[in-house]
C-alpha cells in the first residue's frame, strides 16, 4: 500500500498545497527573522589571546656523580607531553581559579546583558572564603558617594538558595527568610548576611563613580573551572618543545591574568616536583642527624666529665702507637659505615619514590656494588620507557602492567642486593671491631684512668665522624635543591596588545530562519498530500478512470437544494444547463428517442447526489419538458423537504401495489416538474426495486413524461442502485471535490471495465477553483469562475477587493 501511494504521489498537488500555506510561512518567517535579529544584536563576541612557553629538560650538574645513571631515555618529547597533560588537567585549572578568585564576578548592566568588569572595577569584594556565599544571584552595589553604597538583592519567590564554601568547596542550600533586601554600608564595613560575608574595599588610586551601579556574583566553583577548561587550548607541534597556550573569553584582562597565572603555577609545580627528591633526602637525613646528635652530645659530656674528674688532659707517649692503630681501624670502620648510610638512603628512596627516571646524588654516592649500579641503570631505562609510552599508548593497560611488574621485580632484587651488601659491610665492621678489641687489650698494661680516657675518646670520635658524614650528605642535598631550575621557560607572556574580538558572519542565521520556516511547511504539505486520497480537481478523474466526465457543478451558495429555481442566472444554473445539453447530446448519439431516463447515484452519502438530481430535473422542466423526479433512495429519503411536500406516500406505496401512479405523484412550484418521493421506509427495499412493480412503474412514467430523473442510493453502501442501472438511458455518478476518496471509485470502475454498466458519466460536484491548489483546467469558463462570466451570471454579492482579501487573511 505504501509503495502504491508513493507511485501515485502527486508532486504537483504537493507543490500547490505547500504554496497554499504561504501565510503560515510568512508568519513563521517573520517570527524567525525577529528572533534571529534579537539574538544577533545581543551577541557578545569573545577575545582570544595566547602565551608561548618552551619546555627544557635541564639536568642539574650537581644531581649525580655518575653520568651513566642520569641518561633520560624519554627525551624532551616525554617532558613536553607531561607538561601538556598538566596544563590540561582539572587540578591545574582549579589552582588557577582559586589563585585569582575567578568564581567571583564583577558586572555592570548593559543594554541587553550584564558585562564582565574584571580588571577595571574600582573596588573589590573581600569575601570570607570559609563562609557560605550565595551562588548565581547578582548582589547589587550602588555607590552613593566615595564612602557609602547601597547593597540590595531580590531573590524573587525562591524559598531556598544555593551557597558554597570556597575553602571546602561544599555546596548547600539555605532557607530564604528575607527575599528582598536593601541596606546602606560604608566602604570597608563588614557585611554579615546569612549567605554573604565580607566587605567592599576600594582599590588603590581608583576613583569610585558616584551613582554608578555594579553587581557582584559568586559562581559555582566547579562550573567556573569547567568553563575555562572548555575554552583553554594547548597547541604543540610534533617533536617541538614549544607550547602555545590559548584562551578565549569575553574579558581580555581576565585572559591575560589567567594565562600568565597558569604558567606561573605550572613553573612552581614543576620546580617543586623536581626538588621533591632532594626534600625527601633532607627529611631522611634530618631524622638520622637528630639521633646521632643525641649520642654525640652524651659522649662529649661523658668525655669532659671524665677529664675534669681525673684531671687528665694528655695521653702518655707510650699510648701514641696504640692510638695510631686504633685510629687506622676507626677510619676503615667509618668508610664502611658511610656505605651503610648510602645503602639506607638508597633503600629509603626506593620505598618513598614513584619515579625512577633518575637518582639523586646523595642516594647513589658511595654505592660501589657494580651489581646494584647495573640494577639502577636498568630501572632508569624501564622507567623512562614507561614515561614515554604514557603519551602514545595510554589505552594499552597491559603494556604498563608489564613495565610495572618489571620495575617491582627490579626493586625486589635491589632490596635483596642492598640487604646482602649491608650484611657484608657489617661483617667487615665486626672484623675491624675485633681488631680494635685486640689493640685495646694491649691498653690493659696502661694505667686504668688512661685506658678509660682512651675508650671514651674513641667513642666520641666515632659519633663525631658519623655526625659529620650526615652533615655532609645533607649539604649535598641542599646544594642540589638550591641549584635546581624549572624546565619551563616563558618565551612570550600573554598581554593585551589591542587585539580585536573574534567575529563571525551572523547573517547565516537568517538562512536557518528561512529554512526553519520553510521545512515544517513542506513537511506538513508532504504528509497531508501523502495521506490525502480525496479528489481535488476534475482532472483527477481523468487520471483515475476512463469513465467520461459529463460536467462540472460549482459550490451551492443557496439556502436549499433548489439552486436553479432560486437563481436561474447563476453559474450553477448554467452548469446544470450544460449538463442538460451534454445529456441530450448523449441521447442523440445513442439514438434514444422518446422518454429518457437519467439515474443519479454516487459512492457514499453526502456527495450531493440529491442536490444534482433536483437541479437536473429543474433544468429539464424549465426547458418545457415534462419531467418527473423519482426518489428511489428507500432507506434515506431526502427530496421532499426542498419542495415542501410530504413523504407520507411515494414509490414504496406503488411498488407494494397499494396506490396508483397518480396517487403518489405530487406537483411542485414548477409547472412541468412532478415529484415522486420514496414514501415510508420499507423493511425490504432491495426486493421492491427488483420486482415486477418496478418495471410497471418505469413503463408508466415513460408513457407520461419526457424525462425521468431517478435519485438512487449510493452504490458504495448498498447494491440497490446497481439493480436500477438497467432502467437508465444515462447514469450520472456524482463525485464531490475534497470529499470523495479515490478508492471509492474502484467499484464503479470495475463494473465499467467489465461492461456491466453503460452510458455512465461522472458529474463533478462542489467545484471550487480556489480549493484546487492552483490547478487551472478551464472549467470555470462559462460557469462564473473566469473573467468571461462577468455580467452574464448572477453570482451573489460582489467579491472583495485584493486589499480587503489580504487584510482578511491576517484577520483569521
Amino acid at each position: 500500500m505504501q509503495e502504491q501511494d508513493l507511485q501515485m504521489f502527486d508532486f504537483k498537488a504537493f507543490l500547490f498545497r505547500a504554496l497554499s500555506y504561504w501565510k503560515w510561512f510568512v508568519l513563521a518567517l517573520i517570527l524567525g527573522v525577529y528572533v534571529v535579529y534579537q539574538q544577533n544584536i545581543r551577541e557578545e563576541f569573545p577575545y582570544t589571546l595566547d602565551a608561548k612557553i618552551t619546555v627544557q629538560d635541564d639536568k642539574n650538574p650537581l644531581f649525580t656523580s655518575n653520568t651513566s645513571l642520569i641518561f633520560n631515555y624519554g627525551g624532551i618529547s616525554g617532558k613536553v607531553q607531561e607538561v601538556l597533560l598538566n596544563l590540561k588537567s582539572r587540578e591545574h585549572h582549579e589552582k588557577v581559579v582559586d589563585s585569582l578568585y575567578l568564581y567571583l564576578s564583577y558586572l555592570t548592566q548593559g543594554r541587553f546583558y550584564k558585562t564582565d568588569m574584571y580588571g577595571v572595577v574600582p573596588f573589590k569584594f573581600v569575601g570570607v572564603d570559609s563562609a557560605y556565599q550565595v551562588l548565581g544571584h547578582p548582589i547589587k552595589i550602588e555607590f552613593i558617594d566615595n564612602n557609602n553604597f547601597d547593597l540590595s538583592y531580590d531573590f524573587g519567590e525562591a524559598e531556598t538558595i544555593a551557597t558554597q564554601n570556597f575553602v571546602t568547596k561544599e555546596v548547600k542550600r539555605l532557607p530564604v527568610s528575607q527575599p528582598t533586601f536593601k541596606k546602606r554600608y560604608q566602604v570597608g564595613e563588614y557585611i554579615d548576611l546569612p549567605f554573604l560575608k565580607g566587605s567592599i574595599e576600594a582599590r588603590e588610586e581608583a576613583i569610585i563613580p558616584v551613582g554608578k551601579t555594579y553587581f557582584i556574583k559568586y559562581n559555582s566553583f566547579n562550573n567556573t573551572v569547567s568553563s575555562f577548561l572548555r575554552s583553554y587550548v594547548v597547541i604543540n607541534e610534533e617533536r617541538s618543545p614549544l607550547l602555545t597556550i590559548r584562551l578565549t573569553n569575553k574579558n581580555k584582562a581576565k585572559i591575560v591574568d589567567y594565562l600568565n597565572t597558569s604558567i606561573a603555577i605550572l613553573d612552581r609545580d614543576q620546580l617543586e616536583k623536581k626538588n621533591q627528591y632532594a626534600v625527601n633526602t633532607i627529611n631522611f637525613i634530618d631524622k638520622q642527624l637528630a639521633r646521632v646528635k643525641g649520642d654525640l652530645t652524651k659522649k662529649a659530656d661523658s668525655l669532659n666529665d671524665f677529664k675534669r674528674d681525673n684531671k687528665l688532659y694528655n695521653l702518655a707517649n707510650e699510648t701514641s702507637e696504640l692510638s695510631s692503630k686504633i685510629s687506622s681501624y676507626e677510619n676503615q670502620k667509618e668508610a664502611y659505615e658511610k656505605q651503610l648510610i648510602s645503602y639506607d638512603l638508597l633503600k629509603n628512596y626506593l620505598e618513598t619514590s614513584d619515579d625512577f627516571t633518575s637518582f639523586p646524588a646523595p642516594v647513589i654516592e658511595g654505592i660501589g656494588d657494580s651489581n646494584i649500579q647495573g640494577l639502577i641503570s636498568e630501572m632508569i631505562s624501564i622507567s623512562s620507557q614507561k614515561s614515554k609510552l604514557e603519551y602514545s599508548v595510554r589505552d594499552n593497560v597491559s603494556i604498563f602492567d608489564d613495565l610495572n611488574r618489571q620495575i617491582d621485580g627490579l626493586k625486589k632484587v635491589m632490596f635483596e642486593s642492598i640487604s646482602s651488601a649491608k650484611t657484608n659491610i657489617r661483617y667487615q665492621i665486626q672484623s675491624i671491631n675485633n681488631k680494635i678489641y685486640n689493640v685495646e687489650r694491649e691498653f690493659s698494661n696502661l694505667p686504668e684512668s688512661q685506658q678509660q680516657l682512651q675508650a671514651i675518646e674513641r667513642e666520641y670520635l666515632l659519633s663525631q665522624n658519623t655526625y659529620n658524614l650526615y652533615l655532609a650528605k645533607r649539604g649535598e642535598a641542599e646544594l642540589v635543591k638550591a641549584s635546581n631550575v624549572s624546565d619551563i621557560n616563558l618565551l612570550e607572556p600573554a598581554k593585551d596588545t589591542g587585539q580585536g574580538r573574534m567575529t563571525r558572519n551572523l547573517n547565516i542565521r537568517y538562512v536557518f530562519a528561512v529554512l526553519g520556516a520553510l521545512i515544517p511547511i513542506l513537511l506538513i504539505a508532504f504528509i497531508v498530500t501523502f495521506f490525502d486520497h480525496k479528489l481535488h480537481s476534475p482532472n483527477d478523474l481523468k487520471e483515475l478512470s476512463k469513465i467520461p466526465l459529463l460536467g462540472v457543478v460549482g459550490k451551492n451558495q443557496s439556502e436549499n437544494n433548489l439552486a436553479v429555481l432560486n437563481k436561474p442566472k447563476s453559474a450553477i444554473a448554467e452548469a446544470f444547463r450544460a449538463v442538460r445539453s451534454s445529456l441530450q447530446f448523449m441521447y442523440k448519439k445513442h439514438d434514444i428517442e422518446g422518454s429518457k431516463t437519467v439515474m443519479i447515484t454516487s459512492s457514499i452519502s453526502g456527495e450531493g447526489k440529491t442536490f444534482c438530481s433536483i437541479n437536473i430535473a429543474s433544468v429539464f422542466a424549465l426547458s418545457g419538458k415534462k419531467t418527473v423526479l423519482v426518489g428511489l433512495d428507500l432507506r434515506k429519503p431526502k427530496i421532499f423537504g426542498d419542495f415542501d411536500i410530504d413523504n407520507n406516500i411515494g414509490a414504496v406505496n406503488y411498488l407494494i401495489g397499494q396506490l396508483s401512479l397518480e396517487a403518489i405523484t405530487q406537483k411542485t412550484m414548477m409547472e412541468d416538474l412532478d415529484v415522486i418521493t420514496s414514501g415510508p421506509i420499507p423493511p425490504n427495499p432491495s426486493e421492491l426495486l427488483i420486482g415486477q412493480q418496478m418495471d410497471a412503474l418505469i413503463d408508466e412514467l415513460k408513457a407520461k413524461y419526457d424525462y425521468i430523473i431517478l435519485d438512487t442510493p449510493p452504490v458504495g453502501l448498498v447494491a440497490d442502485a446497481l439493480e436500477l442501472i438497467e432502467y437508465a438511458d444515462a447514469t450520472l455518478y456524482v463525485v464531490r471535490q475534497d470529499y470523495t476518496k479515490k478508492d471509492m471509485l474502484q467499484l464503479i470502475k470495475d463494473k465499467y471495465q467489465k461492461g456491466e454498466v453503460k452510458n455512465i458519466s461522472f458529474l463533478y460536484n462542489y467545484f471550487n477553483q480556489k480549493g484546487t491548489y492552483g490547478y487551472g483546467y478551464g472549467y470555470g469558463y462559462g460557469y462564473g469562475y473566469g473573467a468571461y462570466g462577468n455580467g452574464y451570471h448572477d453570482n451573489g454579492p460582489k467579491k472583495a477587493s485584493l486589499l480587503d482579501r489580504v487584510k482578511g487573511v491576517f484577520r483569521k
